[in-house]
């Protein structure tokens, strides 16, 4: 497991640290984001797609449970504000997307996330337009390129 804290950082931060993690991602990859409403989850995830190539809108998938991009390894957006079990989560497809897309998920605690994952936990400071932003990546994303992106945040 390998970890980085960002105690105090803005949402164009927010942005940085998902193009940061953008880079060596690939197929199989998964990104748990989790934090309060509007800590920046949608945000990091849209900075995370420009930084993939993507350049055309990124919607809150919270109403659509998942916006799927086709690029170069393509990234499926999932929302899970709006799912009860983790047997609802499964029905969107969520094993087909851990193999063979870049996954990228809001609210994960809702659904079965792979072990070898990279978790980013977002939350408020106390100063006035700042997140603290935690980045853990475990198992076999800690192992290769993504636990080395860690390691340089």
């Amino acid at each position: 497991m390998i970890t980085a804290d960002l105690p105090a950082t803005d949402l164009p931060a927010v942005g940085r640290v998902a193009a940061a993690l953008a880079a060596p991602a690939a197929a199989g990859d998964v990104f748990a984001l989790s934090g309060d409403l509007g800590t920046g989850k949608t945000t990091f995830a849209r900075a995370f797609l420009r930084a993939r190539g993507h350049r055309g809108e990124v919607p809150s998938p919270t109403f659509t449970l998942v916006q799927i991009y086709d690029l170069d390894v393509p990234v499926w957006h999932v929302d899970l504000y709006r799912i009860d079990t983790p047997g609802d989560a499964a029905e969107l497809g969520l094993d087909e997307a851990f193999c063979d897309a870049i996954t990228l998920i809001e609210w994960p605690e809702r659904a079965a996330v792979p072990p070898g994952r990279v978790d980013v936990h977002l939350s408020f400071t106390t100063a006035a337009d700042r997140r603290a932003v935690t980045v853990t990546a475990h198992g076999t994303a800690a192992a290769g390129p993504l636990g080395e992106a860690v390691r340089g945040l």
